[in-house]
């Protein structure tokens, strides 16, 4: 079993968290799986943007909720961005060809990853945003963890 790290950062404004997504995309990998949770309207596609960004991806990222995965190209890696909130069965991962994204050249972005559990794989890097409304409006605590491999300290 691979030793585990865990980072936890917060953000006072959506230029935060779009800051800390663009330095993860520039350390991300080939292979590599993020997983993306926190409520609606936390910042997952803000934090998605930033992560593009990191990969040298110029093209305008947008949430996919309502076509399940986009792919951008353009930057060093693809990015697969995946919005599972209207996923009915986990089947249908399956019918859209999810495994040449998880296991391709890639790096994959999962928002609302927790309904796809049971497909995600272990190495899979977690990012967790959440809101606390009495540290103010913009504030998020992001708490990444997985493989101590796949997490670089950031500023």
């Amino acid at each position: 079993m691979r030793e585990k790290m865990m980072l936890v950062r917060e953000t006072h404004a959506a230029e935060e968290t779009h800051a800390l997504g663009c330095e993860l995309g520039r350390q991300a990998r080939s292979g590599q799986i993020y997983c993306l949770d926190g409520d609606l309207g936390v910042g997952k596609t803000v934090f998605t943007q930033g992560f593009a960004e990191g990969l040298g991806i110029t093209d305008i990222v947008s949430s996919p909720t309502f076509t399940i995965v986009h792919q951008y190209e353009g930057g060093r890696l693809p990015l697969y961005h995946f919005d599972v909130y209207r996923i009915g069965d986990i089947e249908e991962m399956d019918e859209i060809g999810y495994e040449d994204c998880f296991y391709g050249e890639g790096v994959c972005l999962i928002e609302w990853s927790e309904l796809i559990a049971g497909i995600i794989p272990e190495h899979a890097v977690r990012v967790r945003l959440e809101k606390d409304p009495q540290k103010g409006f913009s504030y998020r605590r992001i708490t990444v963890s997985g493989p101590k491999n796949d997490i670089v300290e950031t500023e």
